[in-house]
């Protein structure tokens, strides 16, 4: 079994079996509420799946908001550490980009577009699958003014995604275990740098 944990949109967690067949989930819309929900999502997707080993576990990478994102990722990995299973880094673009091509496989390119807060958008664009039935991406994913997402996508047809099926992260995630391959880094895709800097050193004072 996989286990998926994602919170670049709201907060979502999916277990699939071997084959992909989705065996539980339970999510939260709310984009703010991450810390207070994931304990109990976790807890019921697990307990819904019955008691069954779980042999990966897949963190969605984002792209997404620093606070948010980082919650989810240190869930799958503190959840990992303690079964000693592996974690598997991916892009979170990458699930609903599964949902569309599994509906309709001959889209032609697409753009996947999630919110990224202050009046900005994430786009990455995907056409079809490749090989290993990961879908493939063609542009790499960018932050783009929501004013400016019509024109930078230039005629591409835009898929605007408020929330994540954690079920498709996991397939994702199956897929690319089945091929031995790393879709990513384990560095989150935060595209903005969080607004908490360190402060700098304190100034010299004269005597």
């Amino acid at each position: 079994m996989i286990l998926a944990v994602d919170t670049s949109l709201g907060s979502a967690v999916a277990i699939v079996d071997g084959t992909g067949a989705r065996l539980s989930d339970a999510s939260s819309p709310d984009p703010l509420g991450h810390a207070e929900v994931i304990g109990d999502l976790l807890t019921r997707a697990i307990d819904d799946a019955g008691a069954r080993m779980i042999a990966h576990v897949v963190a969605g990478m984002g792209p997404g908001p620093f606070t948010g994102l980082r919650i989810g990722i240190a869930t799958a990995r503190t959840f990992a550490l303690g079964r000693g299973i592996d974690v598997l880094p991916v892009p979170s673009h990458f699930a609903p980009a599964l949902t569309e091509l599994e509906r309709d496989a001959a889209a032609g390119p697409f753009a996947i577009v999630t919110d990224a807060r202050r009046r900005e958008v994430a786009i990455t664009v995907f056409d079809g699958l490749d090989a290993d039935g990961i879908p493939n991406i063609v542009a790499d994913t960018v932050l783009v003014p929501r004013v400016d997402a019509e024109a930078h996508l230039a005629g591409i047809r835009a898929i605007d995604v408020a929330e994540l099926d954690a079920a498709a992260l996991a397939r994702v995630g199956l897929r690319a275990a089945a091929a031995g391959r790393t879709l990513t880094g384990h560095e989150p895709l935060y595209l903005r740098q969080p607004d908490v800097t360190l402060p700098g050193a304190p100034k010299k004072v004269g005597t």
